[in-house]
């Protein structure tokens, strides 16, 4: 070998060398990239937010998939770029495996640290909380409390009337009405341009529209006190809400339909106009523009929440006693409603959970339809946790509505016991009452329910008729003012659910069976006369200011000529407003209106309504020429 070609040999072999050393380098380099990498990623999952454990479950488990999946491609990726670099020392590779276990291994460990001692700092752990709350109040209320503000605690997601009609009819029926209301809307409002087009904020009542009128801020809430663990509120009103209060209040007391809109023209969110409005295209028959006007209701009331106001949660106490926070109470009952008609019982449920935790002395009659919406939306066990848990004067079973909707649980809730228990092989929980001794105890308790059930269902098999015969089902009248009110308000609300053959079977049997033990224990009846009195002592009735026509699906109509006039009360049912129209009947109709130096936008909401007329001045002298009193006469 020459020397030329030995030098050129050994040049190679130190320049592969350095190639060796500068690839090795690089590789660790990489490696330490990676490790640093997985200890930010590692470290990024461990600092888990607390706050984000409150929306645990909301996520979707095929977002998380993908993310895995993502995840091990791209480790796989980086695996195959590894393999293509040569190895280095094992000397070296052991070291490097030593490292990332042992780094792995700190890793793992690290999350719960933190995550414990961020809890910690927070007070977000279940002892310390319990601790502290033994410390201030006494357990037995303390667990009351807890108890009463658990079963009362709301699921936003159920409030949002569109997430159950997805539910129930599927997302493209859902858009297709959606898209033809909103058209609906737009052309009506084409005339005023878009002027009034903004970007709306959302809320969780309601799902405001995006022509809806801007929020004026014309009223607010305001923080009373914390009193036994509850944060009490009330709303207040600014000086131009008082000055709409007023025009309206001059409006309704000449029953002067037209002054109500056209306060709602200045003050588009005056709660007591569009309640008014509302009432009046119900009993028209426009009952999506009723809704809409309880909807921007509850838009103007959910945007005036104070920031400490947390509902949901059970926590809060907005009292109906204050003036200013009934019109709350009047808009979600209406909106509770709209649900119904709409066939959204499992929503409805949940705004009856709101009205009763604002307020436990039930000035609505909340507590008398909640267990209509709890079986349509077959929330059995849940019916059966609020009576055992809802803090009240009386035991709920004592209340006609509970004691008869009691047993209607149990009934489906005995059929997906025996239904598991087959499947599992085991044996069915004898420790609760039956439906059957249910049913018997709620007959023997309110049997007047019984022939009114039978009248209004109406249930027309000739067994019925044997039984009414029998003394102790024959009255209709308890004698007991509170009590038949009660039976009356309940008949009128769930009649719907004794349409069921097995709920009419379970009925028949109880009947049957009653009638058998009164036959051989004739006190019987008495010593349940005794426990009614002592429920419901009271001889005036207690519960005067629940309508009855407030729980009926049967919506009241109003002849046209009357509508002229019509200014309703929302607690009035259909016959007393007829009747407080009726002294007005023979008032002469309102002159037509000039269209001069008139607001565009008034005259457009003023010719949607029937008697709403226009002319001029010749045709007002004429009409007032016509309508003069003959003095001759």
């Amino acid at each position: 070998m020459s020397g030329r070609l030995l030098k050129k040999v050994l040049k190679e072999h130190e320049e592969s060398k350095h190639r060796n050393h500068h690839d090795e380098g690089e590789e660790e380099e990489e490696e330490e990239e990676e490790e640093d990498e997985n200890l930010d990623g590692s470290r990024g999952r461990s600092s888990i937010n607390p706050f984000d454990l409150l929306n645990e479950g909301d996520e979707d488990p095929d977002s998380e998939k993908e993310i895995d999946i993502d995840d091990e491609s791209i480790i796989e990726m980086k695996n195959e770029d590894a393999d293509n670099v040569q190895p280095a020392s094992k000397n070296k590779s052991k070291k490097k495996k030593k490292k990332k276990t042992k780094e792995s291994r700190s890793n793992v460990a690290k999350p719960e640290i933190t995550l414990d001692e961020t809890l910690e700092a927070l007070s977000l752990d279940a002892n310390s909380k319990k601790e502290k709350f033994q410390e201030t109040k006494p357990p037995s209320d303390s667990a009351k409390r807890a108890s009463s503000r658990s079963v009362l605690e709301i699921d936003p997601k159920y409030l949002n009337l569109e997430n159950e009609l997805r539910r129930m009819y599927g997302s493209k029926v859902v858009r297709s009405l959606e898209s033809s209301s909103q058209a609906g809307g737009s052309s009506r409002q084409g005339r005023v341009g878009r002027r009034g087009i903004h970007h709306i904020t959302k809320t969780v009542l309601i799902s405001p529209m995006e022509n809806w009128s801007r929020w004026d801020r014309s009223f607010s809430m305001e923080f009373l006190e914390t009193k036994d663990g509850y944060n009490y509120f009330r709303y207040t009103h600014s000086s131009t809400y008082e000055q709409a209060q007023r025009a309206f209040q001059a409006a309704q007391a000449i029953h002067d339909l037209n002054g109500v809109a056209s306060v709602l023209i200045n003050h588009p969110y005056h709660i007591d106009s569009l309640i008014t409005m509302a009432d009046y295209f119900k009993f028209v028959g426009e009952h999506q523009m009723a809704a809409d006007a309880i909807g921007k209701c509850l838009y103007g009331l959910e945007r005036a929440w104070h920031p400490m106001f947390t509902p949901f949660q059970g926590n809060c106490r907005l009292k109906f006693s204050h003036e200013t926070n009934k019109p709350f109470f009047t808009t979600l009952f209406a909106h509770m409603r709209n649900m119904d008609r709409r066939g959204c019982h499992r929503s409805a449920l949940e705004v009856c959970k709101l009205l009763l935790s604002l307020d436990t002395d039930n000035p609505v009659g909340a507590l008398f339809c909640v267990d209509y919406f709890a079986l349509r939306a077959e929330e059995y066990a849940w019916l059966e946790q609020f009576s055992e848990e809802y803090q009240s004067d009386n035991s709920l079973w004592l209340f006609p509505n509970f004691s008869y909707s009691l047993a209607i649980a149990r009934v489906y809730l005995e059929k997906m016991e025996s239904s598991s228990s087959s499947e599992a092989g085991s044996l069915m929980d004898t420790s609760k009452s039956s439906s059957l001794d249910l049913m018997m105890q709620a007959l023997k308790l309110h049997p007047t329910v019984l022939k009114k059930l039978v009248d209004k269902v109406p249930l027309k098999d000739q067994a019925w008729t044997k039984i009414l015969k029998h003394s102790y089902f024959r009255s209709e009248q308890s004698k007991n003012p509170s009590l038949d009110h009660l039976i009356n308000i309940y008949v009128e609300r769930n009649y719907l659910i004794w349409r069921l053959p097995d709920v009419q079977k379970l009925l028949r049997s109880a009947a049957d069976l009653v009638i058998e033990s009164l036959e051989e224990n004739a006190t019987e009846g008495e010593d349940f006369l005794r426990a009614r009195e002592e429920a419901f002592p009271a001889k005036n009735n207690e519960y005067s200011h629940l309508s009855t026509h407030d729980f009926s699906d049967s919506v009241p109509t109003l002849p046209p000529d009357n509508l002229q006039n019509f200014v309703a009360d929302p607690r009035m049912g259909g016959d007393q407003v007829a009747a407080g129209v009726g002294g007005h009947h023979h008032q002469a109709p309102p002159p037509p209106r000039g269209l001069e130096n008139r607001n565009a936008l008034a005259v457009l909401f003023e010719s949607i309504l029937p008697w709403a007329q226009y002319g001029d001045e010749d045709d007002e002298i004429a009409h007032d020429a016509d309508h003069q009193p003959d003095n001759n006469a």
